[in-house]
């Protein structure tokens, strides 16, 4: 900082100015790095998801590698690993007394499903400890449910000798009305038709 004596006012130096430039520039370089890699939780902040109600549900493989087949003609054609994928998504209920399946499909590389949470007559959901994931999840919540089915999936498929790995968390969103129900049941039907243009990490633009 100069003092310029015939206007007595204190003038920022050019070094000044390439030194605040260099901490910002460092700053936003630092920022965008955390950003690129760091897996942000797609959890609705403060919700209960053992809270009664459809979830749309999409959980992907690592590196969106196609373990679970392929489309053709417009037909997904499961591999065996798809085949465990599939069977096991069937058996949730089996395993989770709180829980209707509705429309879903196995995709090459991901799962779309909408799970349905009913009331149970059991104790007030608590916190348990799971092997992988989040370690607060309550049991009987979507992220218990979708935690667990993906542990089933891999130790399975790992047992035949096949590959499967998965992304770190999964995707969910809240259905509210029965006008978005029908929309993300005609989605998911519509899936393979889609493919091609199909992210499954946003399906807001096909619904």
């Amino acid at each position: 900082m100069v003092h310029d004596q015939r206007t007595n006012i204190f003038v920022l130096s050019p070094g000044f100015y390439k030194l605040c430039l260099s901490r910002l520039l460092k700053t936003l370089m630092t920022e965008k790095f955390r950003n690129r890699y760091r897996i942000q939780t797609t959890r609705l902040k403060g919700y209960d998801y053992t809270r009664n109600g459809a979830y749309f549900i999409t959980i992907c493989t690592k590196k969106m590698i196609p373990y679970f087949g392929g489309i053709l003609s417009g037909r997904m054609n499961l591999s065996e690993t798809g085949i465990v994928v599939h069977d096991f998504w069937l058996e949730i209920p089996c395993h989770y007394s709180n829980t209707q399946l509705d429309e879903f499909i196995v995709m090459p590389d991901h799962i779309h499903g909408i799970i349905i949470l009913t009331s149970i007559s059991e104790p007030k959901p608590r916190s348990v400890n799971v092997k992988s994931g989040n370690q607060n999840w309550k049991s009987n919540s979507i992220g218990s449910i979708i935690n667990q089915f993906k542990r089933i999936c891999t130790i399975k498929t790992k047992s035949c000798g096949l590959d499967l790995l998965w992304q770190p968390r999964f995707y969910d969103h809240i259905i509210r009305t029965d006008n978005e129900l029908n929309r993300i049941r005609t989605y998911i039907k519509n899936n393979p038709d889609n493919w091609i243009n199909d992210d499954p990490n946003d399906s807001s633009n096909n619904m």
